[in-house]
């Protein structure tokens, strides 16, 4: 049961930032404030239905001393108390602690790994999955560093995504990717497994952390594309070296000055994501919300090709339905996810 004077603050809290928003506060203000109110939001809503269906069941209880009243009361009395019981539940959920990360745009890296060509060609794959899921839900897709193979794979695919709620959603799929299926070039039908590594990081700003100048070691070169062609004549390409932990970024648009912020923002995301798994791995020793930490060595889903299914590992999840889902179509997958998640953490707090 969910203390009522915690129930209060919320809503003192949530009816003094709509105050603070009608008065018009100052223009450092609005961002957080508005930011906290989006927030708040939800789960004022949960907490005032959960008070209304307390009003009514004890309306309806009042309502068994009156022989007039008494027999509608016994009706709606069960009904009530079930939409109590779900509501509870609900409000529960929606008070657990958020990752500050959720709403902040992504960085997607994949990248193949056991299977040859094969794992190449199935890193496209999951490129694609991802741009239509992002598509789908009206998000925008930025490639930072994309390097293709010969046959139409690609060796590597650095991309941000923006929009709302991307990390919260993306994060799940950090991991091992592993694909069951007869190549294109397999001329005897035998059926291959072959993998691909993804990686799912929050986007880091600059008050996050502090990179100092003597750290890193900028270098330009010259874009080029698939096959090594030059795109252009300049050195617009940008590689960033951090040199206290090796990682190398590349970015490789157009514009030099886009190349260094780009890969400014990956360096950053790859760094505070390190921060972040060393104070969860402080935080939890025995790693109960693995599902969702983004663990790249962990195998977390197979897609096989001939029985047309895909699996989640983590959740004994199987779905028939993969040509869909590598159309983009994840939403169940991400759902059971996260609902995995929530119990978990529901468990430990009510445990």
């Amino acid at each position: 049961m969910i203390p009522s004077d915690r129930l209060d603050q919320i809503l003192a809290r949530f009816e003094f930032l709509e105050a603070r928003l009608n008065a018009g506060p100052q223009a450092d203000e609005i961002a957080d404030l508005t930011r906290e109110y989006s927030d708040l939001r939800p789960v004022v809503e949960q907490v005032r239905a959960h008070r209304r269906l307390e009003r009514q069941i004890s309306e309806a209880r009042a309502m068994l001393a009156d022989p007039e009243m008494a027999e509608l009361a016994q009706l709606e009395l069960p009904d009530l108390e079930t939409q109590l019981e779900e509501g509870q539940v609900a409000l529960q959920i929606a008070l657990l602690p958020k990752d500050a990360a959720d709403a902040r745009p992504a960085i997607l890296e994949i990248r193949p790994g056991t299977g040859g060509d094969e794992a190449a060609l199935f890193a496209a794959d999951l490129e694609g999955m991802y741009r239509r899921y992002a598509e789908a839900r009206g998000w925008r897709l930025e490639v930072v560093e994309r390097q293709e193979t010969d046959l139409g794979g690609i060796k590597e695919l650095v991309a941000r995504i923006e929009g709302e709620n991307v990390f919260a959603r993306l994060k799940f799929e950090s991991g091992v990717h592993r694909v069951q299926r007869v190549p294109s070039t397999e001329s005897g039908g035998r059926i291959h497994t072959s993998a691909a590594t993804v990686a799912v990081l929050p986007e880091a700003e600059e008050v996050d952390l502090d990179i100092p100048a003597s750290d890193i070691r900028i270098d330009t070169m010259r874009a080029s594309g698939a096959g090594g062609q030059h795109v252009n004549t300049t050195d617009s390409a940008v590689r960033i070296t951090h040199l206290p932990t090796g990682i190398v970024v590349t970015s490789a648009e157009k514009s030099q000055h886009r190349n260094r912020e780009i890969a400014m923002n990956v360096l950053r995301a790859r760094l505070f994501e390190a921060q972040r798994a060393a104070l969860d791995a402080e935080r939890s020793a025995d790693r109960r919300a693995q599902v969702g930490t983004g663990d790249r060595s962990e195998r977390i889903r197979t897609y096989n090709f001939p029985q047309g299914r895909m699996t989640d590992h983590r959740i004994n999840l199987t779905l028939y339905k993969l040509d869909a889902i590598l159309q983009g179509d994840l939403d169940d997958v991400i759902d059971a996810l996260t609902a995995d998640l929530q119990s978990q953490l529901l468990a430990e707090m009510n445990g």
